[in-house]
Formats: structure tokens, C-alpha cells, sequence
């Protein structure tokens, strides 16, 4: 059977950014003077430039830019510095990957997991497939199983027909994370090897990997996630010509001759994971940081049981500490009775789970902290540069956004529910880059007073600051400038700005996330759907609307007044909200645009027929 990604099956993913050691000194240098610029700026917001007549929204706004600055902080440690673990050749036998010297004298053992639900079994089909295909240098035993939580008779056909093992069981507890443990109960490879329903690895995959577990404390190597069949989007001549004719094409040429190629419509929904593996966490390798992402990544067996026998028994043990605590202050006794504490001790075992995966939605970061934090061991992380799967992304708005809401809402939980800061066990380098991916969820509080700021600004003529003279463009503008420059050098010439969007546009997915994790509300499991869906997604970008409809109505409102002459602004006041305000209505303008979304399945042919490369 045919699939709409047929067409893009001749991709190939980029090869990881070469490291520079001139370039990552140069962004060393720009990111520690982009901070002191900004520290300067910040002193100056707090002691000199509040608008003392309306302190109800100067401070408000100051209090974001402080946020918002500090998640700057935490994103220049994350970005800091690079080192690539260097790749050792492939064990040829399991005694080249323990500390033990009286392992069997016997080849590694490798399990391929690929969960699934309610995927087609035709697309798990072609994971199977590459799966088996994948080589290796030596004698290795590889197992590819299917693990089904939909229970589907023509899954198990397919899993058969492929010569893989079909794995199911009664219920879902525990949804992906439970499937997981559910498997690794009836298995017993060495290593494991995680793949979603539509992961298809590269025949190199475990032999560029492998070689990372000669050193006995790596638990986990992660490669990066690529997306293959990323929409290429139209040249702009094409797409300017197929609404205004010859004069859109002589048009979007001349704006091609100055900007480069343009390409409208390509990647709507920024899934384009290139900035977060190649750049961020990429860049925590040094800090043993890097954290695991589900898909594409491979596990030694004994760290994921180790760290979770451990969890179970401190888990087990401090609900035996509660309750005894209860028991003695009932009884009034200094000391339990033998028999009462052991009562408790096989109470609280019973009650407590042993799940090598956590049981969350967010499963893969969660098991990732509780690796790191085993003090005993100091299991590692790798970040494996190069890209050794492809898989599908999000079609549409409403599949893009159940993913988005699964990460926010996961990631929060863990920040107030089991806060990885609080553990002791993690370096502080470890807390830093953790804190940094769980404050970027908080960021919607302060986008959505830097959303609000310009409106009012535009239908009040209430200024935040005593005035917009030359001293506010003398301290903002060196930090905005720097900071651009700076995030430029330091992201290896990734785009980035399209991710700023990207983070903007979320905010109501974020604040929907937090108010749930607030109220305690369980972040459900649902499935990323791997169809376009069809529909109309307008309600899924109601309140990017919202603030972009208030936008413009304060820009036009601000310019009656200006035309009428009654006008409480400034010239300064004018020029900073009316570029602020611009600037918002853009960000926001790729999700909304996104909403109206379909794949243009003739926009190489086009190209073609215009004289435009695709």
C-alpha cells in the first residue's frame, strides 16, 4: 500500500554541525557580554525607568523581563560549550561492556522494542523491516518484537510475517511505559533498543551505537529525532505567481534576489528538531545532561533495572517511614513492634510498583532523572550526533498540538510533583540543564504580559517606563542587538528564529498545561496521531487570534488618534510598541497560518514548471 511520505523516501538527514573550537570561544565571548549587557539593562529597568504613575503595569513588565532574562542564563549555560564523546569501535562480545571479568564469553544481545496502539500495521511494518536490515561487525543477537497495547489480530499477522516476536497483554496500565516494562519482563537483551510505531532505523543505527557501552556507566544513548517527511513548502515567485500572476513571480524574484530562497509554507507546524538535538542537547553531553527522548534511543538493560529497584526501595521505604510515624503517634510508643514494622514493610512492597519506566506521560525524561541521580553508579548519557532514524512528524494542527500539551503537561508535573532541583544526587550542572528545559514551559506567564504590554500601551497611552527617551533606546537596543548576534554564533548557523516563534506561539497549550498540573490533574497518554487530520482547526489558535485581532486594533486605534492629533504618545513611545507590536502579530502569525495548513503534494512540479529549483 502507498503512503503520502512515499514521495520523500529518497531524503537523506543533514550531517551534525562540524564543531568549531574559534566559533564556540567567539559565542563564549558574545554570550557572557550578552548577559552583562543584559544585567546592566535589568538594573537600569529596576532603579531608573518604572513609570512611578503606573506602577500597576511598570511592574509587571519589569518582573517578566527579570524571567524572561533568567531563562536567558539558563540557555547560555545550555549552550556553553560542546564535547562530543569520541566513538569506540563496536564490542564484538558483552565482557567489552561490564565492569565483571566472569561474564559468558558470548555475543551482545540486543532487543528492538517498537510500541504501538492503534498505528496501521502496514507503517510498523516498515520499521520491522529496517529494523532487521540493520548490520553490525560481529556475531550479535538481535530480536525485534512488536509490542501491541491495541491487541490487533492483523498486527500480530504482520509482526509473523516480518519473522519479529509479538508481545501484548491484557490491559494498558501504564500506558507506553508500562507496554515497555510488560516487554522487558519477556526479554533479555543486553541492550534495548526504543522505537515508536513509525521510528525506521538506519542499517548503522546499532553499529554506530554500541560502541558508546564499552564504558560500563552509559546507560542510555540517544540519537536524534528526524523528521523526513518535513513539507518542502513553495518558492516564493511560485507561490506569489499562483495568486498575482507574472507580476507575484517578477516579484518574489526581486525579494529573493536580496533575502535568498524563500520558501513559503515549509515546515508550518517548526517541527524541525534540528536546534534541540544538534544544538541543545547536544551541548549536555559535557555536563552528562543530555536527557532521554523516547524513540531512537538505546538503553543498557541492567542500568534501567538497577535505577529502578532502587527508586522502588526508597519509595518503599518512605512510605514505611510515614506510616510508622502514624503508628507511633497513635500509640504513643517510642518504637514499633517487630511484627507491626514488618507488617508495614510488606504492606508498603505490595502497594509500590517496580517500573523500570516510569509510570508518566513524559516517561522518558522521568527515567532519564532517575538514572542521573543514582549516586551509587553515576550512570551516563551520550548524545549521539548523528542521525540514525527517520521517523514522521505531526500533519496537522490538532496532532501537533496533543504533542506539544503531552511535553508541557509531562515536564511540568515533574517540576512541582518530584522536582529534579530538590535531588540531591544530580550535579549542579545536571540541575542547571534540567532547569532550563522545565522553565522554558514556564515561559507563557511572562510571553503573555510581553503579548499585553504594546495594547496597552497603543489604547491607553500608559507608558511602562518614566519615558521613552534616548537613555531607553541607550540601554535596550546594545542588549537586543547583542543578544541576536550572540544566539547567531552560538547556533552554529541553526535557525533559530523560527523557534522563537514556535515557543511564542504555544503559550495557551503551556498555561493550559500548568493550570492542569496545578489543579493535579493526571496529564493523560494519547497517542500522536501519525494521519493528517482532517478539520477545522480555527479553535485550536483562538486566543493567538485574539491577541493578534487586539494588536492591530491598537495600532489602528493609535493611529486615528494620531491623525485626529489626539495623541498622548511619544514619538520613542510610538516607534518601540509599534515595532513590539509588529513583531508579536508575526510570531503569531505562523501558527494561525498552520491552522489553514494541507499538504501541496505539486509544489516540486510547480517549482519546475515555474524555472524555480524546488
Amino acid at each position: 500500500m502507498g503512503f503520502y511520505f512515499d514521495r520523500f523516501e529518497s531524503r537523506r538527514p543533514p550531517p551534525p554541525i562540524p564543531y568549531s573550537a574559534a566559533r564556540e570561544f567567539l559565542w563564549q565571548v558574545l554570550g557572557t557580554a550578552n548577559l552583562v549587557v543584559g544585567l546592566w539593562y535589568l538594573h537600569w529597568r529596576w532603579t531608573q525607568s518604572l513609570n512611578p504613575d503606573a506602577l500597576w503595569f511598570a511592574i509587571p513588565l519589569a518582573a517578566a523581563e527579570t524571567m524572561a532574562f533568567l531563562g536567558l542564563v539558563l540557555f547560555t549555560v545550555n549552550l556553553w560549550r560542546t564535547e562530543d564523546p569520541p566513538r569506540p569501535p563496536p564490542p564484538a562480545r558483552i565482557a567489552d561492556c561490564v565492569e565483571e571479568t566472569d561474564v559468558p564469553d558470548r555475543p551482545v544481545s540486543v532487543d528492538v522494542f517498537f510500541a504501538t496502539y492503534n498505528e496501521d500495521p502496514e507503517l510498523v511494518r516498515l520499521g520491522l523491516r529496517e529494523a532487521r536490515a540493520m548490520t553490525y561487525p560481529h556475531p550479535i543477537d538481535l530480536a525485534v518484537h512488536v509490542l501491541d497495547d491495541g491487541r490487533r489480530p492483523e498486527m500480530r499477522r504482520v509482526a509473523e510475517e516480518e519473522g519479529c516476536n509479538y508481545i501484548t497483554r491484557t490491559n494498558n496500565i501504564g500506558f507506553k511505559a508500562g507496554n515497555l516494562r510488560n516487554a522487558m519482563e519477556q526479554t533479555s537483551g543486553d541492550f534495548i533498543v526504543i522505537c515508536d510505531a513509525d521510528t525506521r532505523p538506519f542499517p548503522t543505527m546499532i553499529e554506530h551505537t554500541l560502541g558508546y557501552f564499552r564504558d560500563p556507566t552509559v546507560a542510555w544513548v540517544q540519537t536524534p529525532h528526524w523528521f523526513y517527511d518535513l513539507p518542502e513548502g513553495r518558492r516564493l515567485p511560485v507561490a506569489w505567481g499562483r495568486r498575482l500572476g507574472a507580476a507575484g513571480r517578477f516579484l518574489g524574484r526581486c525579494v529573493e534576489a536580496v533575502a535568498g530562497p524563500i520558501h513559503v509554507g515549509r515546515d508550518p507546524f517548526v517541527n524541525d528538531s534540528q536546534m534541540f538535538f544538534d544544538v541543545l542537547q547536544r551541548r549536555r553531553n559535557w555536563a552528562n545532561a543530555s536527557f532521554c527522548c523516547g524513540a531512537s534511543s538505546i538503553h543498557r538493560r541492567d542500568a534501567v533495572m538497577q535505577a529502578a529497584l532502587k527508586s522502588y526501595t526508597r519509595e518503599v521505604a518512605r512510605n514505611v517511614d510515614a506510616r510508622a510515624r502514624e503508628a507511633l503517634k497513635l500509640t504513643g510508643e517510642s518504637t514499633l513492634d517487630a511484627g507491626l514494622e514488618a507488617a508495614l514493610v510488606q504492606e508498603a512492597a505490595l502497594a509500590e510498583e517496580l517500573t523500570p519506566y516510569k509510570f508518566h506521560v513524559s516517561e522518558d525524561i522521568y527515567t532519564s532523572i532517575v538514572l542521573h541521580s543514582d549516586s551509587e553508579r553515576r550512570w551516563r548519557s551520550v548524545l549521539h550526533p548523528e542521525v540514525e532514524t527517520r521517523m514522521l512528524s505531526p500533519q496537522d494542527l490538532l496532532s501537533w498540538s496533543i504533542q506539544r500539551f503531552k511535553y508541557a503537561g509531562g515536564s511540568l508535573d515533574i517540576l512541582f510533583h518530584d522536582n529534579p532541583l530538590l535531588r540531591g544526587e544530580l550535579t549542579i550542572w545536571q540541575k542547571l540543564m534540567y532547569a532550563a528545559t522545565f522553565y522554558s514551559y514556564l515561559g507563557a506567564l511572562w510571553n503573555v504580559v510581553f503579548f499585553a504590554a504594546p495594547i496597552i500601551y497603543l489604547t491607553t497611552g500608559v507608558a511602562p517606563v518614566r519615558t521613552y527617551s534616548f537613555d531607553f533606546f541607550k540601554h535596550i537596543i546594545p542588549f537586543l542587538m547583542l543578544n541576536e548576534l550572540a544566539f547567531m554564533i552560538g547556533s552554529w548557523g541553526v535557525p533559530g528564529y523560527q523557534g522563537k516563534r514556535s515557543w511564542l506561539s504555544f503559550f495557551p497549550i503551556n498555561l493550559r498545561a500548568l493550570w492542569s498540573v496545578l489543579r493535579h490533574q493526571q496529564i493523560k497518554f494519547p497517542v500522536t496521531p501519525k494521519d493528517r487530520q482532517e478539520g477545522n482547526f480555527l479553535r485550536l489558535v483562538r486566543w493567538q487570534l485574539l491577541v493578534m485581532v487586539l494588536s492591530v486594533a491598537g495600532l489602528a486605534y493609535a493611529g486615528i488618534r494620531l491623525w485626529l492629533g489626539d495623541s498622548p504618545f511619544s514619538w520613542g513611545g510610538l516607534l518601540a510598541n509599534v515595532f513590539w507590536c509588529a513583531n508579536n502579530i508575526f510570531a503569531l502569525s505562523g501558527i494561525v497560518s498552520a491552522a489553514f495548513w494541507s499538504p501541496d503534494d505539486d509544489a516540486p512540479a510547480d517549482a519546475a514548471a515555474e524555472g524555480v529549483p524546488a
